[in-house]
């Protein structure tokens, strides 16, 4: 089937009447908190678990990479071009980090750098394509979309030296964009999420910090497994054995676990840190670690919201095409970060 078959069929699905997502919701499943799985989600993980093409992880690397594009693109919202889709290339000793700007207007107010999800072995700047223009929608602000190294090309700490970097460049560059640099937030999902909360905890103390580390279901401590894990080990998109082929592929060794640059909430001080916007889904097996890491932020002093996305499942942010719930989600990130640049301003 066609991807333009396929897509027309997901958007004539996605407009389904209230009242028919609310029957269908009555069959799908209830997790430990009482919440119930999006009914258009629950297709997504039935595909995902009995179709190997669209599981997120394939028998290859590349072949892997190519699906998560095809298949993000294919669940995805569209949106008309920008004034500004800029490609860029950030030089670095390690070699070009190639970036997108993206301006809804030509200047925005405020800017978001953004590290797209993927187990840091996935994942792309087309993958998170929709994603970034949701965001800058909602928000106002323009947006710098990473393409970090992956492994296992490249090892940690590679991914980080670049998000570093790629942070560098924007509050460089920021001022030829009419952008305050006190107005840049960092943001990611799932692997993108510890990008963003590890360069927050780089850059404390500097002259320019974030003004919101926007963290959307985070992998924030690889060292051990929550009950969410367990609870959602299997049939739920993401599953706990590819947890652990990402851990496993992104590492050079299980000894580096407890680096605050791999798992960010094993810092041993977590004062002074960027406010920080955490979302969180009911259906996710890293659902545990992300609150965990927003309460000990919160306890550390750091201003801290949090939303539990309760229906959702992990990567909902890819597939806000086929659910209004998950499109709501993601423009309530963008007002979050609409919100902390207003007040960094």
């Amino acid at each position: 089937m066609s991807f333009k078959i396929q897509r027309t069929a997901l958007k004539a699905s996605a407009k389904l009447p209230a009242a028919v997502r609310k029957a269908m919701s009555r069959l799908t499943t209830v997790n430990g908190d009482g919440d119930r799985l999006d009914p258009m989600l629950a297709l997504v993980v039935t595909a995902a678990a009995y179709i190997p093409s669209l599981a997120l992880v394939g028998d290859l690397v590349s072949r892997s990479r190519q699906s998560m594009d095809y298949h993000s693109a294919m669940m995805a919202e569209a949106f008309e071009p920008f004034a500004v889709e800029e490609d860029l290339v950030i030089d670095t000793d390690a070699g070009g980090v190639p970036v997108t700007r993206y301006s809804l207007e030509g200047k925005g107010r405020g800017l978001i750098v953004f590290y797209h999800g993927g187990g840091f072995v996935l994942g792309s700047r087309a993958s998170h394509d929709s994603v970034v223009r949701a965001l800058a929608i909602a928000s106002g602000a323009d947006v710098l979309s990473v393409d970090y190294r992956l492994a296992p090309e490249h090892l940690f700490p590679a991914a980080v030296d670049d998000s570093v970097a790629a942070w560098r460049y924007a509050v460089e560059k920021a001022p030829d964009w009419g952008v305050d640099p006190r107005q840049i937030a960092v943001a990611g999902d799932s692997a993108g999420g510890n990008l963003a909360a590890v360069v927050a905890q780089q850059v404390r103390g500097e002259e320019i910090t974030p003004c919101l580390q926007l963290l959307i279901y985070p992998v924030v401590d690889m060292s051990r497994k929550r009950p969410s894990v367990h609870e959602f080990s299997t049939g739920y998109y993401l599953t706990e054995e590819q947890i652990d082929y990402f851990c496993d592929t992104y590492l050079a060794s299980r000894d580096q676990l407890s680096d605050p640059r791999v798992s960010p909430l094993l810092a041993e001080d977590l004062s002074g840190l960027s406010p920080a916007h955490v979302v969180v889904a009911g259906f996710d097996p890293l659902r545990d670690e992300g609150l965990e890491y927003a309460a000990a932020l919160e306890q550390a002093g750091v201003p801290v919201t949090v939303e539990r996305a309760g229906t959702m499942i992990h990567g909902f942010a890819n597939m806000a095409l086929l659910s209004p719930d998950a499109q709501a989600t993601v423009r309530r990130m963008g007002e979050a970060v609409a919100k902390a640049v207003a007040s960094a301003g």
